[in-house]
């Protein structure tokens, strides 16, 4: 047993799921529009930001687990704490069960504590911070605050699960893990739209998403665990998992650093916008970022489809593979940004009218702006994904000065300077532009040429 392969199917699946994912958005989004007022637009917003606390709370061990998964399957006998080894024979895998053990130990040692963190972060401070956008709140506050609750008991146990992501990627399992996405979308859709009709309001959209959820991690749970992981698992005993810990930490830090640099970056801004400004603007500026992510997501296909396989080539030196994957993704990145953001552009607000929306896109130079940001930050990202294949995360420091520099633009331009919108585009595109937007694809392109 090896990574699995991975081919054409494998992409297909996964942009069946991101399209229906699109789709079932689309599908959503006017009776959101139409049963919701814009404040309350705005609110779910703010939730659907929470997800990224998330990704932080994690701390770069779910892309690093993964990682070192991947390493296992094909083939290696120890995992490092920079580097990998190299497989002499890629025609000869053998699996070390007990080091597959160890590490899925760790993985569940790791993300029930930070687990718990985060549902106690959410239950205390992110109450207070409900607590002070509801002071001018006209809507229903106690709906807000019941689906608060949901909102935090879903993202703690999104978190305590994570590392079942991290097993059928290491595997390869890519086919599989696309399927379950599609099915846990459909039923985020038809929970959604039959808790809507009940009058539920906000809190149907979150209920739907913690069932959705349950649906996603039962599946995950089944597909890796077959009856051969099962019997060969079952086959050794271990001790410890501290081991895994102490090799994969190091980097799992570095890279988490970066997240939190990445959060400050990026999506600070969800956060610090309703601070000055109005919750009907930031509702369009909202909007407008989920279809970009949308975009950004069907970008990213090609390289979270193929990046087992990726792990993979490195442990077999297999440079030549490598850059032309990377390359491909590059291009394929270009593409997806230049014809979504004209669609956006021409005929995002037409479509939202006939949808019967009460809120519209962001429009004009401000649109223009946000989708060249997410453009550039999409390739950055793409790049540097290509760069933690070989185990190392040269990127991290970059990531969090920009984050810092971003964190004061913030404050100077939207708080004090008072630009609303414009300074909340400008701030992370100004530090961005000059530390990093330019730097890791170029890095990229350097170290895989030869």
């Amino acid at each position: 047993m090896a990574v699995e392969n991975i081919g054409k199917r494998d992409l297909i699946w996964a942009t069946l799921a991101t399209l229906f994912r699109i789709g079932s958005g689309v599908l959503l989004f006017p009776m959101v529009l139409n049963m919701l007022p814009s404040e309350t637009v705005g609110v779910w917003t703010i939730f659907t930001s929470v997800t990224l606390i998330t990704s932080i709370m994690d701390f770069g061990f779910s892309p690093s687990f993964a990682r070192n998964v991947a390493y296992i399957f094909s083939g290696v006998r120890s995992l490092k704490r920079d580097g990998h080894e190299y497989v002499d024979d890629a025609n000869i895998v053998t699996i070390d069960y007990g080091l597959l053990k160890r590490t899925i130990r760790a993985m569940q040692y790791f993300y029930s504590r930070i687990a718990l963190i985060l549902f106690l972060f959410l239950s205390i401070c992110g109450t207070f911070y409900i607590f002070t956008l509801m002071q001018n709140y006209a809507g229903d506050v106690r709906e807000v605050y019941v689906a608060w609750a949901i909102v935090c008991l879903v993202n703690s146990y999104n978190l305590y699960t994570l590392y079942y992501d991290a097993l059928l990627n290491g595997r390869g399992l890519v086919k599989r893990k696309n399927q379950i996405v599609l099915i846990g979308n459909v039923s985020y859709l038809l929970l959604a739209v039959l808790f809507l009709l009940c009058g539920l309001g906000l809190v149907a959209i979150v209920s739907a998403q913690l069932l959705s959820v349950l649906v996603i991690r039962i599946l995950s749970r089944k597909s890796f665990y077959d009856k051969n992981i099962i019997n060969s698992l079952g086959s050794v005993s271990v001790d410890g998992y501290r081991d895994v810990l102490k090799a994969i930490m190091p980097n799992a830090i570095r890279l988490g650093l970066a997240s939190i640099g990445g959060f400050l970056t990026f999506r600070l801004s969800t956060f610090v916008g309703p601070l000055y400004i109005p919750l009907s603007d930031m509702a369009s500026f909202g909007i407008t970022l989920q279809l970009l992510s949308v975009v950004s997501s069907l970008a990213s296909l090609y390289t979270n489809v193929y990046l087992p396989k990726v792990f993979q080539w490195r442990v077999e030196n297999n440079l030549a593979q490598v850059r032309k994957t990377f390359y491909l993704s590059c291009l394929l990145v270009f593409a997806a940004f230049f014809s979504g953001g004209l669609v956006i552009g021409f005929l995002g607000n037409w479509i939202l009218g006939l949808l019967g929306s009460q809120t519209q896109l962001l429009s004009g130079t401000l649109l223009v702006f946000l989708v060249l940001h997410y453009y550039l930050e999409t390739n950055m990202v793409n790049a540097t994904e290509y760069l933690l294949a070989k185990n190392e995360v040269p990127f991290y420091k970059r990531y969090v000065v920009s984050g810092c520099i971003t964190v004061a633009l913030l404050f100077l331009l939207v708080g004090y300077c008072q630009w609303g919108l414009c300074g909340i585009i400008a701030a992370p595109m100004i530090s961005q532009s000059v530390l990093q937007y330019w730097k890791w694809p170029y890095e990229a392109y350097r170290e895989l040429k030869y």
